[in-house]
């Protein structure tokens, strides 16, 4: 498998909504390799029930979960996650029957609860990279959900208090979601990247997209082979 390049580049970014997935993938893309966003997978998959309620986009997914306080929520967080199991599936089985195949996989914040099973094969088939974001950052990743609300699975993170406002209860609870879930995507991911680290000004300018995305690639290689010579340098290896 790639950073080797007589390997197929498969490439799965993981991490929190807000993160940079979305925006890397697209450019990773933009260098000439196709991409699936799993957000627009399992919109399409909920379209019928989506435009029922009146909603599109993935926005619009977000609106239809709606806050986990509601009554319906933890039926459409199921169903949402149900439809996330099935987009994985179908990618995952077309990456077996075909070797050969590139692919770079926008995943969404809640890759890490489709079961281990599929989990295990993600890792087969991919090079999974977590997109990490510092405790510094959390605040950041709070005012992004509530700007531009995306689909986000709770889990039980959410614990709002009497007379608290839900948006309250996020800012408050957000960061316990993200502490949650940091171990599951660093027991998932090949390597890590920070957030951070990708703001640095010697990134180009988001405009160049081929540039950016042969730029990330060059820093995921990178990581890769360093982890590799770490693991030949202990005691054993």
């Amino acid at each position: 498998m790639w950073p080797h390049s007589n390997k197929p580049l498969r490439l799965a970014l993981i991490g929190m909504s807000g993160g940079g997935k979305s925006y890397w993938t697209t450019r990773i893309a933009a260098a000439g390799y196709p991409r699936v966003s799993c957000d627009t997978q399992i919109e399409d998959r909920l379209k019928s029930v989506l435009s029922a309620g009146g909603y599109s986009g993935i926005n619009g997914v977000a609106a239809w979960m709606g806050w986990p306080h509601l009554p319906t929520y933890a039926e459409r967080e199921a169903a949402y996650l149900a439809e996330e199991i099935a987009v994985l599936e179908e990618v995952l089985t077309g990456l077996e029957n075909k070797p050969e195949q590139d692919l770079v996989l926008d995943t969404t914040g809640s890759v890490i609860y489709a079961g281990n099973r599929l989990l295990h094969r993600l890792r087969q088939q991919m090079l999974v990279v977590y997109l990490a974001a510092s405790r510094d950052e959390q605040q950041l990743l709070i005012e992004r959900y509530l700007e531009d609300p995306k689909p986000v699975l709770w889990r039980d993170a959410f614990q709002a208090r009497a007379g608290e406002h839900p948006e309250e209860t996020v800012a408050r609870c957000y960061p316990t979601l993200i502490g949650a879930r940091r171990r599951s995507y660093e027991a998932l991911a090949h390597c890590s990247i920070s957030v951070s680290d990708l703001r640095e000004p010697i990134w180009p300018e988001a405009a160049d997209k081929k540039r950016a995305g042969a730029g990330f690639l060059e820093l995921v290689r990178r990581q890769i082979e360093r982890a590799g010579k770490t693991r030949k340098a202990e005691p054993g290896a």
